[in-house]
């Protein structure tokens, strides 16, 4: 978008393009931060076709980006890592065998 500016009849510089029309697109607030698939796969420890997987299963909604790359909203990638959390504290923790004992 090309910007003019002008004058007012005050003598102030104006920008024309921010006294058109408002834009009906608002941009994301920050609460809308996106995460890359490599990103995610970071948080949740796996790898990235595995993000993939999870987008074309539903457990996760991506948005496309114009050149087609995957996007994740970071609150449902957290609300999802908050999920999972719990699941994991409630494993037992792995045993050392008696190979690792004596090594």
């Amino acid at each position: 978008m090309t910007t003019i500016q002008t004058s007012s009849p005050e003598g102030l510089a104006t920008d024309a393009a921010a006294t058109a029309a408002p834009a009906t697109v608002a941009a994301a607030p920050a609460a809308q931060a996106l995460l890359t698939p490599s990103e995610v796969a970071a948080l949740f420890r796996v790898d990235p076709k595995t993000v993939t997987r999870w987008a074309k299963a539903g457990k996760l909604t991506s948005i496309r980006t114009l050149g087609g790359h995957r996007r994740y909203r970071s609150a449902e990638v957290m609300a999802l890592l908050e999920q999972v959390a719990p699941a994991e504290a409630s494993l037992p923790s792995p045993r050392a065998s008696e190979d690792d004992a004596t090594a």
